[in-house]
């Protein structure tokens, strides 16, 4: 086969199937048809002056505290409500937020220590609310239809019990029940690590997370603490965010007309906007002491990879010395030039600010962003010198799954259909399950793709074994919650399912990837 290939041709139902990605996974051999490798998504421009870089104070979220607490548990109450938010200099952006902030406040937990969370919402549109990351029960894993409203919202279709049959990529969702609160209980039986909470309604997470519903959850323990990382004003969270704004200072997205699900066709590979936000701010600037600080990232964008970078690099170069992913500590420091991020990852990083002399103003990068999507934010390093921490050359112990012992072999592609995004080429079904691994026993899981997928499991991390029949990734090491699978290739993971039996969501977190049905459940058994 010659010549440029038709949308037809690219994106078709056979699509992967019909290429292959090799014998390594059990598929065809592949054939002479090329996949696009350029980046994800369709840019959505802003309609008004983007604001001057480098200006705005880096925010840092607030702790937010419990209501009470007792012998084996801390108690949260959050709600989700619109506000009103100075986001652009001279514009007020209206949010919807978790305690109506954006970011919404972050939750500390103790590992082994329960949280119980209390959501509410006051928005037009109910809301499900996952724990990104956290080894949780079925009944607090914010399943999509879990919804949370007040019953007066702009769901077409959706009442206190909802029916949207006819809706396109709901299919199968009548009986979601609406009820004014629910209670998500997380035993916290997980190693300490960067974990997130987000909006997770069906056909709806991409507009809600871009409107704010995202924040940090971080868990901590005795491990961790004995290394004396830094903390306190020098353990920064990074939310980084690209979004795009109305001429009237609102969030710009393009959702379909009615307030249907879903997005309109030219932004079903992703939305794109202009303007970097972190932690709610545009390209803010952080000023920095000539100390180690510690960088957790998280990229909380609907479609755009990130590779991040510092400008300029230290003499020596290896100035992001990683010492966590998803799931935690690794077990040694790798240090890197740069680090990348698809759409949900987390990467926990050390940066010694004293490798630079005071008064130099340190980019933080974008690689993989043209024009203001190539800069984040900055650092101003002043003079004030600490010379207290020693970077450990060993993190933690980390267990290592042997896909020699896998009792099951699985394979999931992920490609384009005739109308929405597929995995395995099946739109998501509430209900269907795709597979019932067994608690407690290892398997690897095959992930394949036409275009770029961040691939999220839900319940366990896992552990990257190979891409495209070689190694892992120099961004794949420790535990994983998402990996972000490149067109036309395939990866492996080791997973072992453990505590919780009950139905869990495997899905790409592409969100309007996700939103136009690229989602599927799993069943874990005894």
């Amino acid at each position: 086969m010659s010549g440029p290939l038709t949308r037809r041709q690219l994106l078709g139902a056979g699509g992967v199937a019909a290429l292959g990605l090799g014998t390594a996974f059990g598929l065809p051999p592949l054939m002479n048809r090329l996949l696009p490798g350029g980046e994800p998504g369709k840019l959505l421009r802003s309609a008004l002056p983007l604001p001057a870089r480098y200006a705005a104070e880096l925010p840092v979220p607030a702790v937010l505290a419990p209501v009470r607490s007792d012998a084996g548990a801390d108690y949260y109450e959050i709600t989700a409500r619109r506000a009103t938010a100075r986001l652009l200099p001279g514009h007020d952006t209206e949010v919807w937020g978790y305690q109506g902030t954006f970011p919404g406040p972050t939750v500390e937990s103790r590992s082994g220590r329960r949280t119980v969370i209390t959501h509410r919402s006051e928005l037009p549109r109910p809301t499900a609310v996952h724990l990104h990351g956290g080894h949780t029960p079925h009944d607090s894993d914010g399943h999509p239809l879990d919804l949370v409203g007040t019953g007066h919202h702009e769901m077409p279709g959706m009442a206190d019990t909802a029916d949207t049959a006819g809706m396109p990529g709901m299919a199968g969702t009548q009986g979601a029940t609406v009820l004014p609160q629910r209670e998500y209980a997380y035993p916290m039986a997980q190693r300490a690590a960067t974990l997130w909470y987000h909006d997770h309604t069906m056909g709806f997470t991409g507009p809600q997370v871009y409107r704010g519903l995202a924040g940090f959850h971080l868990v901590r323990d005795e491990e961790e603490a004995a290394l004396g990382l830094p903390r306190g004003p020098r353990e920064l969270p990074l939310m980084i965010a690209d979004r795009s704004f109305a001429a009237d200072g609102s969030f710009a997205y393009p959702e379909l007309p009615g307030g249907a699900p879903g997005v309109q066709d030219a932004y079903m590979n992703g939305v794109l906007g202009d303007v970097m936000l972190v932690n709610g701010a545009p390209w803010p600037l952080a000023r920095v002491d000539r100390a180690w600080y510690r960088l957790r990232l998280l990229n909380a964008s609907n479609a755009r990879r990130l590779r991040l970078a510092l400008d300029p690099q230290p003499g020596g170069g290896g100035a992001l010395v990683q010492i966590g992913s998803d799931g935690g500590l690794l077990e040694r420091p790798l240090r890197h030039d740069s680090v990348d991020l698809a759409p949900a990852e987390r990467c926990d990083v050390l940066v010694d600010f004293s490798r630079y002399p005071a008064g130099t103003r340190v980019r933080l990068r974008n690689g993989l962003g043209d024009g203001p999507a190539g800069e984040v934010m900055a650092f101003e390093v002043g003079s004030a010198t600490d010379g207290d921490f020693h970077l450990p050359e060993r993190l933690s112990e980390v267990e290592r799954l042997d896909p020699a012992k896998a009792v099951n072999t699985r394979t999931f592609v992920f490609q384009k259909g005739e109308r929405h995004w597929t995995v395995n080429g099946e739109e998501y079904r509430p209900g269907r399950s795709i597979a019932a691994p067994r608690l407690g026993q290892v398997e690897v899981w095959r992930f394949v793709t036409d275009f770029h997928h961040p691939v999220h499991l839900h319940l366990d991390p896992f552990q990257v074994l190979g891409r495209a029949g070689g190694g892992p990734g120099g961004n794949d090491a420790g535990w994983k919650d998402t990996v972000d699978v490149l067109p036309a290739q395939g990866v492996e993971v080791a997973v072992r399912f453990t505590d919780y039996a009950g139905q869990f969501l495997m899905h790409c977190h592409n969100l309007e990837h996700e939103d136009m049905a690229m989602m599927a459940e799993f069943t874990t058994t005894e």
